[in-house]
């Protein structure tokens, strides 16, 4: 059992954090991982913003610009059991989630289930959409339900769970593209760019040497967990979370008053999106500092919030529009008070 007070989170074993202690241990895991991440700065925020929100992250960029380097270096800087998956076309489902095998014992034979990859703490799906939808499917129980039903028995995931996924861009030759279901469940889609000219020399200079950076471990198991907590207690003003809601109504065609939105998307966000963005405006607040959540925070998570939650006509992708481009221009839009009739 936890209580909140004065912001911080008590919890029945005597593990207290408060908000000045999760602002230096986000700020200790970032130092950590610009060790062997060079650059990237608003990738690995954005990467522990969602983690802190409880929620799990897609990450999309061309092979070799370092997504999976630090989806591992996040496993070392945490101290949470880590599992990884090679997603391939031939990998099934039981290769993830686990199966049951027959065991002899005291003259008896048995099923007796053998817990797959999933059963961890932090699970790197690498390249998930190389696998078929079969597979992909497999996570959609565990990145919502947090829980693994084979047979008839269902199985609870440890306590924190994340999921953080690689992908390489549908255009790339085989990829099968991730089904709308399952890119709902991910709270964040983050986009690697790639690297300057000075950035990339550092990569070099940094893993070309006889000895690679080395990531420390920073928080465990019960820190990740008491963070998250306080997160949860941040709180937020009614007027905050209906900006939050505007904008996501205005991300479908019916409902918007914003042109460019009617004639390029198919379909909107959906509720999820609104809870994506309270949670991690919530997260960037105390990182900031502050006990409470600003317009600023709610409009900082838009863009990864709501990338992967917005899907366009045929029309608008052959023109060349994206996502993001519709996002800003729903921050323009949709202003954070709406003016009193």
């Amino acid at each position: 059992m936890t209580a909140h007070v004065d912001g911080a989170v008590v919890s029945d074993r005597d593990d207290t954090i408060t908000a000045d202690d999760f602002a230096r241990t986000l700020t200790a895991l970032e130092a950590e991982l610009g060790k062997l991440i060079v650059g990237q700065q608003q990738l690995v925020r954005d990467t522990l913003t969602a983690l802190l929100a409880e929620g799990h992250v897609l990450i999309e960029g061309v092979p070799g610009l370092g997504k999976t380097a630090l989806v591992r270096s996040i496993g070392d800087a945490l101290d949470l059991h880590f599992s990884r998956v090679q997603f391939t076309p031939d990998l099934m489902p039981a290769d993830i989630l686990g199966t049951s095998l027959i065991q002899e014992g005291d003259g008896a034979r048995q099923f007796v289930f053998q817990p797959g990859p999933v059963f961890a703490n932090l699970v790197l799906a690498d390249e998930v959409n190389r696998a078929t939808p079969k597979t992909q499917s497999a996570l959609l129980e565990a990145m919502q339900e947090r829980t693994v039903t084979t047979g008839t028995h269902t199985r609870p995931l440890p306590d924190p769970f994340f999921v953080l996924a690689t992908q390489n861009p549908i255009e790339l030759e085989g990829t099968y593209p991730l089904p709308e279901a399952q890119l709902d469940r991910f709270l964040f889609k983050l986009l690697v760019p790639f690297p300057s000219e000075d950035e990339l020399a550092e990569i070099a200079r940094r893993t070309t040497g006889a000895r690679l950076p080395r990531v420390e471990t920073v928080a465990d198991a019960t820190t990740v967990r008491a963070m998250i907590e306080l997160a949860k207690a941040v709180p937020i003003a009614d007027h905050v979370v209906d900006y939050a809601v505007r904008l996501v109504t205005a991300t479908h065609p019916d409902r918007t008053g914003v042109a460019e939105v009617k004639d390029a998307v198919r379909f909107g966000a959906s509720p999820r999106a609104v809870q994506a963005m309270v949670r991690a405006a919530k997260v960037r607040a105390l990182s900031a500092g502050r006990f409470n959540v600003a317009f600023d925070d709610v409009r900082a998570t838009a863009r990864p919030a709501l990338r992967h939650r917005i899907f366009l006509s045929f029309e608008a992708e052959a023109a060349g529009i994206d996502a993001d481009r519709l996002v800003d221009r729903l921050l323009d839009a949709v202003v954070a008070e709406p003016v009193a009739s």
